[in-house]
């Protein structure tokens, strides 16, 4: 199977029951995105996949061959942080750091999505602009959980990079 993940071409041999996760950790040497609860539940395996994020956890390799896959090691690294990787440093949104990758994965695709003006739950309307309030930010991203409680940071780190645009 071949698979496009961070702008590279990946060929694996795998079952074809894989998880997108596994392939990832177990088969290419992808470690950043984590393995929290493997139901779905914590948004610790959180990928963006043609835009989109998703738990990678509940999604079979075999699927996603033909699409686009980001990990957080694809949105940045260490000489190269991104906006939000700096953000959450500069904020301090992180206190273990499991469920960061996730995090910042899903904020990256969500303030896309509130770009294109895909409402959510919360959103006072339902056409036109998303404005990336300390509620809007929640509600989108209630599938990340953090065990450590650095909610507030994450929100801010978020937000701030929403209203930069970057």
């Amino acid at each position: 199977m071949q698979f496009t993940i961070n702008g590279q071409v990946h060929e694996a041999d795998v079952d074809i029951r894989t998880s997108l996760l596994d392939l990832a950790r177990e088969h290419l040497g992808l470690t950043g995105s984590k393995k929290g609860c493997d139901h779905g539940q914590c948004g610790a395996c959180t990928m963006i996949v043609n835009g989109r994020r998703i738990n990678s956890c509940l999604t079979l390799a075999v699927m996603h061959q033909d699409d686009d896959i980001v990990t957080i090691e694809g949105l940045g690294g260490p000489d190269a942080l991104n906006p939000l990787q700096r953000a959450f440093v500069t904020h301090d949104a992180f206190q273990c750091g499991y469920c960061t990758p996730g995090q910042i994965c899903s904020a990256t695709a969500m303030i896309e999505e509130a770009r294109m003006g895909w409402p959510s739950h919360v959103s006072e309307r339902l056409d036109g602009d998303v404005i990336l309030d300390n509620d809007e930010i929640s509600e989108r991203m209630s599938g990340n959980i953090c065990r450590c409680a650095a909610y507030p940071n994450i929100v801010d780190a978020i937000r701030e990079v929403a209203e930069a645009g970057a």
